[in-house]
């Protein structure tokens, strides 16, 4: 795990030896072990190196390959390198046995297609000096970041926008309605876009060249033509275990590739306790779990975190907080996430970093699994919600105005919902925070509905997928690589520790989505053959547990410790200057929460988000203060 950053100029302007010095000190929490550059006539390339494979200088970075035509800089991890070496013959033969060695060498082989033969996590730019040709690509699910801004200067890229902005001297430009309009409904920004208009995201699955100013983009991965098995069904279900066992070996097993210690996350939920499980069972050292636990029984997990790790026998270290004192780490969470972070399960996120980081350098992690194996309620609902859309219209609109006439906010939510024309539009809705609330922004702002994001990747969907398989498939294409994922490697990076997410196995993926919805949700249960599996390694009664999530008392929060920070950030007028965002819609939103009138915390946490954001990144600002001793009951 890694920070790059990189400068390809078009005209005779290029950033200072300064400038690129600072946006590469921006990268050092990524990357605290070593820094490297190399410069020629036309590029600048930068590397932070967190070393886990190959320590020696022989994996230090930016790297040339053997031949003296390609040079790399990479963040992340290859993990079948070592069964590409046995392909692969460097002149000379090779100089160490780090993975960017063999990334470096299967370019110069493969060229840019290299990138379908690896498996892995990695946002990375190799420049091709004897063709001019800067490549950059970003691994299939979006683990790793990769922004890059194009102007009339050139192109510069990097792992986060901080390092971009201190390449254009301290701005990024203007501010994207349609992204601000996505990330008030949706809690992120979709790629291939960004919070400003002239920096984009590499989109997961694919990889970008650049050649005399012509950029080319390739999508090198394509899971949109899968389509469930329905010969599935007649196989034995312990078949399908055995199956889904052995690629979860299969991606565990490749992960535990390092040179330095390596533990796991354990939230006591399925997908953590499934992978501890299948790491102890197929690692040669016993793994060390880390687990935030909370005084607050109604959000503590460690119990039966606990539990799990007592049944497996592994070293378990847990730290106990009260949920309040994450309020402390706010200030951090918004100096690190440099685009807004609506998640507030960001700051137990940061907290079990820095646990994990005081006695490990990579862990594993569960995520994707929810959406992989249909663990939302958003997935359950939008199969009950498909025997509406089946009614004929007329009579949808009828029963959703009576519905909508009663005074109770779940019927308006529903009607609301039957209002829409499609099922994506209809999922769209149940997923998107905002609801229906007022919008926060002005009139004129984002003339794209973030509908569209999702209408447009339904649309390359293989046919007849069932709701809740849509549903699964546009959260793979936009919430968990530019949300959750994002989340993930954004908090373990602020503590320098390398995260590294079994279940975007592209093998395991691709195998999921073969898999028929019956075997996901089954009789009101979620993950029904991911669980079937945990069953093989825990008892029962640890698998089947209730599912609280990850989350923070945000409603409460903001009704306690929080409102007096609310207001004064809300009531700060220079915030909104020269934005879309409207500040009497934001004043009356908290009015609205504070007395209780409805719940609006997803919608005002995000929204006071994007406040903090601008506030810190876009106008340099201090925070209001609060006092993180009183209690948020």
């Amino acid at each position: 795990m890694c920070g790059i950053v990189g400068f390809l100029r078009h005209t005779d302007s290029r950033p200072s030896p300064e400038r690129f010095a600072e946006a590469l000190a921006s990268l050092e929490k990524r990357g605290p072990d070593a820094s490297g550059t190399w410069v020629d006539e036309r590029i600048q390339l930068g590397h932070r190196r967190l070393s886990i494979v190959d320590l020696t200088e022989a994996g230090a970075q930016p790297m040339v390959s053997a031949d003296g035509r390609y040079v790399v800089t990479f963040n992340g991890e290859i993990y079948n390198h070592l069964t590409l070496r046995a392909e692969l013959d460097p002149p000379g033969g090779w100089r160490g046995h780090s993975d960017t060695e063999t990334l470096v060498e299967a370019f110069r082989v493969w060229g840019p297609d290299c990138v379908r033969r690896f498996d892995g996590m990695f946002a990375f730019a190799v420049w091709d000096r004897e063709a001019g040709v800067l490549t950059l690509a970003r691994d299939r699910l979006g683990e790793k970041p990769l922004f890059y801004r194009v102007n009339r200067e050139g192109l510069a890229f990097a792992s986060r926008p901080t390092a971009l902005r201190r390449l254009g001297g301290g701005s990024l430009g203007t501010l994207n309605g349609d992204s601000l309009a996505a990330y008030v409904d949706l809690g992120y920004v979709p790629s291939p876009n960004s919070m400003w208009q002239e920096v984009r995201k590499v989109p997961p699955g694919h990889y970008l060249t650049v050649a005399n100013r012509s950029l080319r983009l390739v999508r090198y991965w394509d899971y949109r033509h899968i389509r469930p098995d329905p010969s599935w069904n007649q196989r034995p279900e312990d078949e399908l275990i055995d199956e889904l066992d052995s690629l979860v070996r299969q991606a565990v097993k490749a992960r535990l590739m390092s040179d330095v210690p390596l533990g796991a996350f354990l939230s006591g939920g399925t997908d953590s306790s499934l992978i501890l499980s299948v790491m102890k069972a197929v690692s040669p050292t016993v793994p060390i779990a880390y687990t935030i636990g909370f005084n607050e029984p109604e959000f503590d997990e460690s119990g039966a975190a606990a539990a799990i790790a007592h049944h497996l026998g592994v070293e378990h270290r847990v730290q106990k907080l009260g949920v309040s004192s994450l309020l402390g780490l706010l200030p951090d969470a918004v100096a690190a996430y440099d685009s807004p972070m609506a998640d507030s399960s960001c700051f137990p996120s940061m907290a079990v970093a820095r646990l994990a980081r005081s006695g490990v350098t990579v862990a594993l992690t569960g995520d994707a699994g929810d959406e992989l194996f249909g663990g939302y309620h958003y997935y359950k609902l939008a199969e009950r919600m498909a025997g509406f859309m089946r009614w004929p219209r007329f009579l949808r609109r009828k029963f959703a105005d009576v519905c909508g006439a009663v005074p109770a906010h779940r019927l308006n939510l529903l009607a609301e919902a039957m209002r829409k024309t499609t099922n994506v539009r209809m999922f769209h809705f149940v997923r998107s925070m905002r609801k229906d609330f007022p919008s926060i922004l002005l009139e004129n702002a984002g003339a794209t509905p973030s509908s569209y994001y999702f209408e447009q990747a339904a649309a390359s969907f293989a046919l007849d997928l069932c709701p809740a398989d849509v549903g699964m498939r546009l959260d793979v294409a936009y919430t968990l690589g530019d949300g959750y994922l994002t989340k993930v490697d954004v908090a373990t990076m602020a503590s320098s520790l390398e995260s590294r997410c079994v279940l975007t196995d592209h093998h395991l993926v691709e195998w999921a989505m073969r898999l028929p919805v019956n075997y996901k949700l089954r009789n009101g249960q979620t993950k029904y053959l991911l669980k079937r599996l945990l069953c093989r390694y825990l008892p029962e009664k640890l698998v089947y547990q209730p599912k609280r999530g990850f989350g923070m008392p945000v409603a409460s929060w903001l009704r306690g410790p929080l409102r007096g920070w609310a207001e004064q950030l809300i009531n700060e007028r220079s915030l909104f200057e020269g934005t879309p965002i409207d500040q009497e819609s934001m004043k009356s939103l908290l009015a609205l929460h504070s007395k209780g009138v409805r719940d609006a915390s997803p919608l005002l946490w995000s929204s006071l988000m994007l406040l903090c954001f601008i506030a810190c990144h876009e106008r340099g600002l201090s925070l209001p203060q609060f006092d993180v001793t009183e209690r948020a009951a």
